[in-house]
């Protein structure tokens, strides 16, 4: 029997067996952001165990300042100390940290696989969930706690228990409108929250293979949401040629014995997984959220779901997503009047996503009642849009134009769509209060959110 790409990386990290499915894993890269980074660094040296690794050990800030146009420094005073703290214990050890205003500085999730500090075959963890994102590019990532940030700062190494292999196959070719943020949410609609719990999970099939980089590391985004920690997308030429001439990919020689070892990463054949689900890519339309949880997602000419006609398990939880967001069942969700539109986020920042809403966007102008703001993912990727203008198509329909940062996908920063008002995001989580307290959310792709933001509403890409 073959081996899955999973198996290939976690073996070759397995430093020694612990007993009763545990290992201790070897990590060769740690990313720290300053809403958990620099706490841990500082809880770590307090108990005396210093970084073992500094060189293999980088942070940003991301979280926890305002990403208000023309910022220069932390102007979101409860984040200060954190970014302090995180400043004082990285500047001790050695640690390179890529802080507000400096090239590279950005979204976690965004400028490691920018910067090529994500590589194929490795392992990497950051004390952030949607660590998984990084698996877009054959890494093995994974989120952790706040005791095992510790640990692996500490020794570089950390215990884990093996899960079950996953293959999500998407199989055809994208229909008009339709995106890998599309694609993931099609997957939960489908099979729920808590179908990869327990699992890591690769996505397969000719869909994926056609992907690029940007849009994998989207898929790989929304594992979390799905239960499981780990997502993947097989390395192949369209991640080698991403990868290449990045700041921390190999160089000279030592790309080609990289490359040469990544080719042998895939999964085999006749590798076999615990659990396979294959989607029709004929069947996947754009997605809106209509509800509190990732898996409460429909087409968007579909019509709001009833909760009568639901798995009856399910029904209460639809009946109270329904009265949270204020929507009536039956109705079409397409036309629901929306406030704001963000457009940001670990999930939909890069370049490609800033593309995509530009093109709805260009020679028109946001509705008159939406606040739209556009939030890139890095320092870099805001001076390549400049640079290609779509910051000015940006501003000239009338959204506005932010710093890098994890903006308003959290709320952590002061950074909250009102009570009561309709957001259309680009982000990936849409649970209660998550972009401020009785904010409702509808998660969707860029194209879909700068839809909503010309029309005022809910509104169908494909009709623009």
């Amino acid at each position: 029997m073959g081996t899955t790409l999973f198996d290939k990386i976690w073996d070759s990290h397995v430093i020694t067996d612990l007993g009763n499915g545990f290992v201790l894993l070897h990590i060769d890269r740690l990313l720290l952001h300053d809403m958990s980074g620099g706490k841990a660094l500082k809880e770590a040296i307090d108990k005396g165990y210093p970084p073992s690794q500094p060189r293999l050990i980088y942070g940003t800030p991301d979280h926890t300042m305002s990403t208000k146009p023309g910022r220069t420094e932390h102007t979101h005073p409860p984040g200060l100390p954190l970014i302090k703290s995180m400043r004082e214990t990285t500047s001790a050890y050695g640690i390179k940290l890529f802080d507000l205003g400096q090239d590279g500085q950005g979204i976690v999730h965004v400028m490691g696989p920018e910067q090529g500090l994500t590589l194929p075959g490795t392992t990497l963890v950051c004390g952030d969930s949607h660590t998984s994102t990084h698996g877009g590019m054959g890494a093995l990532a994974f989120g952790i706690g706040s005791s095992e940030l510790v640990h692996v700062i500490a020794t570089q190494t950390m215990v884990q228990r093996k899960p079950k292999r996953m293959r999500a196959s998407f199989e055809g070719k994208l229909m008009p409108g339709v995106t890998a943020k599309d694609m993931i949410l099609h997957l939960i609609g489908e099979l729920g929250t808590a179908a990869g719990t327990g699992y890591s999970v690769e996505y397969a099939g000719s869909a994926v293979r056609a992907l690029p980089v940007e849009a994998r590391l989207t898929l790989c985004n929304l594992t979390i949401e799905m239960g499981a920690r780990t997502g993947m997308v097989a390395p192949d030429d369209t991640t080698y040629e991403y990868l290449n001439g990045r700041d921390y990919a190999p160089k000279g020689a030592m790309w080609d014995r990289a490359v040469a070892h990544w080719r042998t990463l895939p999964s085999d054949p006749d590798a076999e997984f615990d659990r396979e689900h294959t989607i029709d890519m004929k069947n996947v339309a754009p997605q809106i959220t209509w509800g509190t949880s990732p898996e409460h997602v429909i087409a968007v000419d579909r019509a709001i779901p009833d909760p009568r006609t639901g798995p009856e398990e399910k029904r209460g939880a639809w009946e109270a997503a329904l009265q949270y967001q204020g929507l009536e069942p039956g109705k079409p969700i397409e036309g629901t009047q929306v406030d704001w539109v963000f457009i940001g986020s670990c999930t939909n920042s890069r370049i490609s996503d800033l593309r995509a809403a530009a093109e709805i966007v260009k020679g028109r102008h946001k509705a008159d009642h939406v606040t739209a703001w556009v939030v890139p993912g890095s320092v870099r990727i805001k001076a390549e849009a400049e640079a290609e203008g779509l910051d000015r198509v940006f501003t000239d329909a009338g959204f506005e134009w932010r710093e890098p940062g994890c903006s308003m996908c959290l709320a952590s920063n002061g950074e909250r769509v009102p009570p009561g008002k309709r957001s259309v995001s680009t982000s990936n989580r849409n649970f209660v209060g998550r972009q401020g307290p009785g904010a409702r959310t509808h998660l969707a792709s860029p194209a879909m959110a700068a839809a909503a933001a010309i029309k005022g509403a809910i509104a169908d890409v494909r009709k623009i």
